[in-house]
């Protein structure tokens, strides 16, 4: 199987990354790739939102498989315009990917559905954003309707500064907060039948202790030692087949990954967001965790063949990842820099990395080109051990003003002993 990824972020290259540990894919391309990507695969320079651009490489390149990594080009019809040729492609359509594109839409969907999931009203005036503010109270919940790179949300007690977010975005979401900590469960689906995969938790705030404004995530771990048990049957059920039943009955059948952010609060799991592609960084530790041959999976997606799948395998042990962050970091970070020890931390046992945010300098140095530039992949015997090497490695990357979080996994190990 040729495959061809669409992106150049931590994501994309944790799916090239599983892509070439699977015996039955034959050559890899990205669009547009980074500089750790290129050791696996041969990068384009594309733009990806354009369907035609798209579909002209692919052809080109014999693709068997295209994988559409970010939210964009899914918004933007791309994968439409692949399926019109007949191109195998793994993401939803224009219309069904407005899940993700509309926070609305997806609070209108599950609310026909039935999904349980937290009050909500749509405002688009100050005096409708002063009313619902009002309403649901402190902590404040303002969530930009359009895509905003995981970053158009803002929760916060500062009335104000709620306010100013709500004006800055135009159209907004706004609803209760939920309390409980937060999952992340990845979906696939064909649009009938529905294979999940093993839930993973991200910290979306910027400093230790969940301190500073949200980014697009600062780190993961899977698997969850914590879960309820039966929490990922019962998504399933409340959740995943409702939403996808509903989207049929739009006329919008569901096709690739449904990524289903949740809340698990004291009257049970909540939906707290849906996106339509992996997550970032989750995706870069449960794709580590995943033992089953991936190609032939996401290629099902669009050929209704998940039921012939079956269960997916996976590791055992535990993945960490934490996020290498530029300076101003998620403000407007600073580019250009050179980074260092990248070497050094591959060559670690049980450690890798992922590029992020990464461009060539020259012919051989990687300079820092975005907010979260590396992400580091510690994997071990349990979750103990996976987190000292993520934080080992990512201890000899070397990036002038960058920082990462201390304290991803923290609580999840020390509830272990």
């Amino acid at each position: 199987m040729k495959a061809l990824v669409l992106g150049g972020g931590g994501r994309e290259h944790a799916l090239v990354r599983a892509l070439s540990l699977d015996p039955g894919v034959t050559s890899i391309h990205c669009a547009p790739g980074n500089p750790g990507i290129s050791e696996l695969a041969e990068n384009h320079v594309i733009n990806v939102t354009d369907g035609l651009a798209v579909t002209e490489l692919a052809a080109r390149i014999r693709a068997e498989l295209v994988v559409i990594g970010p939210e964009a080009p899914l918004v933007a019809g791309v994968a439409d315009a692949l399926r019109e040729r007949g191109i195998p492609v793994f993401g939803p359509d224009k219309a069904a990917a407005h899940l993700e594109g509309s926070k609305a839409f997806a609070k209108e969907v599950m609310e026909a559905a039935g999904v349980p999931t937290a009050r909500a009203r749509v405002c688009r005036t100050a005096g409708q954003v002063s009313d619902a503010l009002k309403e649901f109270g402190s902590p404040y919940v303002v969530k930009n309707d359009g895509l905003a790179s995981g970053k158009g949300v803002v929760v916060c007690d500062d009335r104000a500064l709620a306010e100013r977010h709500a004006r800055e975005c135009g159209r907004v979401v706004i609803e209760e907060f939920l309390d409980g900590p937060e999952v992340s469960l990845f979906v696939l689906s064909d649009g009938v039948h529905a294979l999940p995969l093993i839930p993973a938790q991200d910290f979306k705030r910027a400093y230790d202790g969940d301190q500073g404004p949200n980014t697009g995530g600062m780190g993961a771990y899977a698997p969850l030692p914590w879960a309820p048990t039966g929490m990922v049957d019962e998504v399933m059920e409340t959740v995943v087949r409702p939403t996808l039943r509903e989207m049929n009955r739009r006329g919008k059948r569901y096709q690739g990954l449904l990524y289903v952010g949740l809340a698990l609060t004291s009257q049970g799991p909540r939906v707290v967001e849906f996106n339509a592609r992996f997550g970032d960084p989750e995706t870069q530790v449960i794709l580590d965790r995943l033992a089953t041959p991936i190609g032939a999976v996401l290629q099902a997606t669009d050929t209704s063949g998940l039921k012939g799948i079956g269960s997916l395998q996976w590791k055992k042990g535990a993945a960490v990842t934490v996020v290498v962050a530029a300076e101003n970091y998620p403000g407007d970070p600073v580019k250009g820099d050179l980074i260092g020890g990248l070497d050094a931390a591959n060559a670690m046992e049980g450690a890798y990395v992922l590029h992020a945010g990464t461009a060539w300098e020259g012919t051989s140095a990687v300079r820092s080109n975005g907010g979260r530039v590396l992400n580091v992949v510690g994997t071990g015997a349990d979750l103990r051990q996976a987190r000292e090497r993520a934080y080992q490695a990512a201890s000899l990357i070397e990036l002038r003003g960058s920082f990462h979080r201390t304290d991803i996994a923290e609580r999840a190990v020390a509830e272990l002993a």
